[in-house]
């Protein structure tokens, strides 16, 4: 597989855009053609944050809906409002576990639980993985390596172009060295969730 339209989601906070341009940098050392874009962004912790990556010599960063192959969901209820975005057939990675806006913790909204977003993407894609970033993250030292653990258990299941050691290598070249060993330890954790049964 060396073309793939990925989508990503996820609220401000996470990571969503260093994961983009991490996974781009990671297709491009593999010698593939890459295009990304950000489709908006907002910097305050808790705004909805998208951006794709087209690989295999798409000429537009655009995807419109039912076209993505793979759906890169960082968080529970983006993950859920962004399944228009797949085709038919395509695959979900996401995180597992809540970032709950702010009109939930005041109880003024609901959100829905994970079994709810289960099935709803069991609908659209082929294959839904779901790890609990957060807590690995936590894991591997802090919450905001969550983004490392779902790029990891992406390539893991086999929905990117490159696996898991191509990652590897990216951290170890484009992170900060001060930061690489913790991310490669989420790297570590995502991966082995995706393999052993963390995934659901």
């Amino acid at each position: 597989m060396n073309r793939a339209r990925i989508f990503l989601t996820g609220v401000g906070g996470q990571g969503t855009l260093t994961a983009t341009t991490l996974l781009a940098r990671t297709a491009l050392d593999a010698g593939l053609p890459v295009t990304a874009g950000e489709i908006h962004g907002m910097a305050q912790r808790g705004g909805v944050v998208e951006s794709t990556i087209l690989i295999g010599g798409y000429k537009s960063p655009v995807i419109s809906k039912g076209e993505a192959d793979v759906l890169l969901g960082f968080e529970l209820l983006e993950t859920l409002r962004a399944l228009p975005m797949l085709k038919r057939g395509g695959v979900v990675v996401g995180n597992s576990e809540s970032v709950q806006p702010v009109g939930v913790c005041l109880g003024r909204e609901c959100y829905p639980p994970l079994d709810a977003v289960l099935e709803t993407a069991r609908g659209f894609a082929a294959r839904v993985v779901m790890v609990p970033c957060i807590s690995l993250a936590e894991q591997a030292g802090t919450a905001k390596a969550a983004n490392m653990v779902l790029i990891a258990a992406a390539a893991a299941c086999g929905a990117l172009p490159f696996g898991v050691d191509a990652l590897i290598r990216s951290v170890e070249k484009y992170l900060k060295p001060k930061i690489v060993p913790l991310n490669l330890n989420a790297l570590e954790l995502g991966a082995a969730a995706a393999a052993t049964g963390q995934a659901a």
